[in-house]
C-alpha cells in the first residue's frame, strides 16, 4: 500500500488514460412535512413519471391517498412501494419541486458527519453541474480545478458522465445473502460525446479511470446493457456489483474508504480482483483497511482515497 499523495494522481496515471467524472449536483432534498398535522421528515429520491420516490420517517403516517405538505407544497401519496419507499405525486413539476426542496430543505448528509453541513457547496465536487443526487460522489472531493488542470497537461483526458445519486448508495446490506440485497435504481446519462471519448480512449490503448463507485455504477451498469462498445444512453440503471462481476468498461477505480456491510465495500472487493468469486478481493481491500487505520487515514465522504489498479 503506497502512501502517495492524490496531488501524484497525474503521475500515477499515463498520457493517453482518461479520468471519467460524474457531474452530478447534490439538492437540498431532506424535508420537514406534515401529515394530518403530524411531522414527517421525507428524503426525495428522484422523480418517477408523474411522481417521485421518496423515503419518510416515520413512514406509519404515509397510506396511499393522503396529503403531505411541506409549506407551500402539497402532495399526495400514490402507493407504497415494495422496497419500503413511496410514490408521493406533487402539485408542481420536478425542476420546480427541486427548486422549492433547495429553499427550505436540508442538505442529507450521512448521519455519522457530525453537525449539519449548511453551504450546500461545502457538499459539491468542484465539477458539479447537472442537480438531482440526495448524496454527493465524494471520491471527486479530491479532485480540485488545479488537479484537473494537471490532468489534462500530462495528456490525461477527462470525460464528464452523470449518475443521480440514490438511496442504493448508502444503504446497508441487510439480508444474509449477497444476492438476496435489493438495489435501487440510480439515474444515468451519459451523451453520445462522452461515449465517443470513452470509445476512442479505449481504442487507442487508453485506461479508463473511474473516479468513485458512482462513475463506475454508471459505465458497467450501461454497458452490462449494452451489447456493443459503450453507446450513449439515458434512463435507470440498477447494478450491484458483487464477486465475479465482469468489468467491462473500468480499468482504475480512485474510491474513499467505505463504510462496513455497504454495497461499496462489495464493489470495490470486486474489483480488486475482476471475475473471481472467492475471497482474494475481499481479503486484499480488507489488509489495505487494517494498513489505512494504522497509519491514520480518514474515512468515508470527507476521508482519503484509495486507487485501484
Amino acid at each position: 500500500m503506497s502512501d502517495r499523495g492524490i496531488r501524484d494522481l497525474p503521475e500515477l496515471l499515463r498520457p493517453g488514460d482518461g479520468v471519467v467524472l460524474n457531474d452530478t449536483k447534490v439538492f437540498r432534498a431532506r424535508l420537514a412535512a406534515t401529515v394530518d398535522g403530524k411531522a414527517v421528515e421525507l428524503l426525495l429520491i428522484r422523480p418517477d413519471g408523474d411522481a417521485w420516490i421518496v423515503l419518510a420517517r416515520p413512514g406509519r403516517r404515509l397510506r396511499p391517498g393522503c396529503v403531505v405538505l411541506v409549506g407551500a407544497l402539497r402532495g399526495t401519496v400514490c402507493a407504497v412501494v415494495a422496497d419500503g419507499s413511496y410514490r408521493i405525486a406533487f402539485d408542481r413539476p420536478p425542476e420546480r419541486v427541486i427548486a422549492y426542496a433547495n429553499r427550505v430543505g436540508s442538505i442529507p448528509t450521512p448521519p455519522y458527519i457530525q453537525g449539519s453541513v449548511h453551504r450546500i457547496a461545502e457538499y459539491q465536487t468542484a465539477y458539479a453541474r447537472h442537480v438531482g443526487s440526495v448524496a454527493a460522489p465524494t471520491a471527486g472531493f479530491h479532485l480540485t480545478p488545479r488537479l484537473l488542470r494537471a490532468l489534462r497537461a500530462r495528456g490525461i483526458h477527462v470525460v464528464r458522465v452523470t449518475l443521480h445519486v440514490g438511496i442504493g448508495t448508502f444503504q446497508p446490506i441487510r439480508a444474509e445473502r449477497l444476492e438476496a440485497h435489493t438495489m435501487h435504481a440510480e439515474w444515468v446519462a451519459i451523451t453520445p460525446r462522452a461515449a465517443a471519448r470513452i470509445r476512442a480512449i479505449q481504442h487507442a490503448g487508453g485506461r479508463v479511470v473511474a473516479i468513485g463507485t458512482t462513475t463506475l455504477r454508471a459505465l458497467e451498469g450501461v454497458a452490462q446493457q449494452q451489447d456493443a462498445p459503450l453507446q450513449p444512453y439515458t434512463g435507470l440503471v440498477r447494478l450491484f456489483i458483487t464477486p465475479g462481476f465482469r468489468f467491462r468498461i473500468v480499468d482504475v477505480l480512485l474510491t474513499n474508504f467505505h463504510l462496513p456491510r455497504s454495497t461499496l465495500l462489495v464493489l470495490v472487493s470486486a474489483f480488486a480482483a475482476p471475475g473471481r468469486r472467492g475471497y482474494r478481493g475481499r481479503d486484499f481491500v480488507l489488509r489495505a483497511y487494517r494498513a489505512a487505520i494504522r497509519k491514520g487515514y480518514r474515512f468515508y465522504s470527507f476521508g482519503d482515497a484509495m486507487l485501484l489498479r
